[in-house]
């Protein structure tokens, strides 16, 4: 039986969308109201602009792509803009014949982005021309990751294909089992020079050989429970995170965040933590937002939690960013809220609306790049307050 999908993003938790289908029925964890503070930090708006209709009904995991000083942001109709990431003017804007479906990824002369009708585009990063275009086997909602050899897509259905970095030629598949009811969304691959380690909707992590597709070693990070298919979902729809010293960091959703040897899947350490959302790891610390809303920095050596903050509990935040020792994380209302990274306080806020944000926020040392719902895309500076 062909697997089903929840029409919904990732980025909204489960009690969210069983409060959608009936007014009658309480989210697990309703949004907190926001309290008052003490700001020690403002965000100072230096430029916005519109990226036509935003990432669409559906919420479409469009997160923009800065690179070399250019901030390049797409909407869910295939408009695909340039910007100057210091002043906001427009490099260049196309218009694609096809609805994208995901972020992007760059290398030094190309931006890779997947399409809801299964394809991937590969486009010139200076005029926004396409350089080539391939099928994959369904919509693409992970953006595309690449190597030196390789550009590497996980679609929705399971299934990753490695393209030929160049031409776009298909080099190898592999697939996965999937379970009858999954989350609106995909795990995103790491893609290094050798292998791809790649998280699936039935809580499997997988390490594959890029010369081949042939995998490694397998895992299994979260183990469906429950009687109910609900109960049951496990998905790995956060990106693993990769340190210089071989450790991977891994999220699952009813599952665990763990941390394992990257050559050979071994565990060092593992915590149950529910998160649908991708780890940071910024010095000793390991930022995750777990289902609820909660933000937890956990040791990277032990898993031992240093700080818990449940002050925006319910408000379907975005995975962190690291700016300025903060991190800086969006909501559902459009709030972006600064907590400081070394004991979870809150010590900035501002209201953004753009019917909310679901995608992370992007830094750049002292600077956000924020892109709203609506399409809304803006850059602000992260100042701090004097006494």
């Amino acid at each position: 039986m062909k697997p089903t999908h929840f029409l919904l993003p990732a980025a909204l938790t489960l009690s969210a969308l069983l409060a959608g289908c009936s007014g009658n029925v309480e989210p697990q964890y309703p949004p907190k109201a926001l309290q008052d503070f003490s700001p020690s930090a403002t965000l100072d708006e230096r430029w916005s602009a519109s990226v036509g209709d935003g990432l669409g009904r559906a919420r479409y995991p469009l997160m923009p792509l800065l690179a070399d000083g250019t901030l390049y942001a797409a909407d869910a109709d295939g408009l695909l803009r340039a910007f100057d990431a210091d002043s906001g003017d427009t490099r260049w804007e196309v218009r694609f014949d096809t609805p994208l479906s995901s972020g992007m990824t760059n290398d030094s002369a190309r931006l890779y982005a997947g399409t809801r009708n299964g394809e991937v585009i590969a486009i010139d990063r200076d005029d926004g021309s396409e350089a080539w275009r391939a099928r994959v086997s369904s919509e693409v909602l992970a953006a595309p990751q690449v190597n030196s050899e390789l550009v590497v897509v996980q679609s929705a259905d399971g299934t990753v294909t490695a393209l030929d970095r160049l031409s776009g030629e298909e080099e190898w598949t592999y697939s996965s089992s999937q379970p009858s009811l999954t989350l609106r969304g995909t795990g995103t691959p790491r893609v290094i020079e050798p292998v791809s380690f790649v998280g699936f909707a039935n809580g499997r992590l997988v390490t594959l050989d890029n010369r081949s597709g042939q995998p490694l070693w397998d895992m299994r990070v979260a183990v469906p429970q429950g009687r109910t298919e609900v109960d049951r979902l496990v998905d790995l729809d956060g990106q693993p995170v990769l340190s210089q010293d071989g450790r991977l960091f891994v999220t699952s959703y009813n599952g665990r965040v763990m941390a394992l040897e990257a050559t050979s899947g071994e565990v060092i350490w593992s915590r149950d933590e529910s998160s649908y959302l991708t780890p940071l790891r910024v010095g000793n610390y390991l930022f995750t937002v777990n289902e609820a809303s909660h933000v937890l920095a956990l040791d990277v050596d032990s898993g031992r939690v240093l700080w818990e903050s449940d002050a925006l509990e319910g408000r379907d935040l975005t995975a962190p960013a690291f700016v300025d020792g903060k991190l800086a994380l969006g909501d559902y209302q459009g709030y972006v809220h600064l907590l400081d990274a070394t004991d979870g306080s809150v010590v900035g806020r501002t209201e953004l609306g753009g019917d909310g944000i679901s995608v992370p926020l992007l830094a750049d040392s002292q600077r956000l790049y924020t892109l709203a719902n609506d399409g809304e895309l803006a850059a602000y500076d992260v100042e701090t307050v004097d006494d």
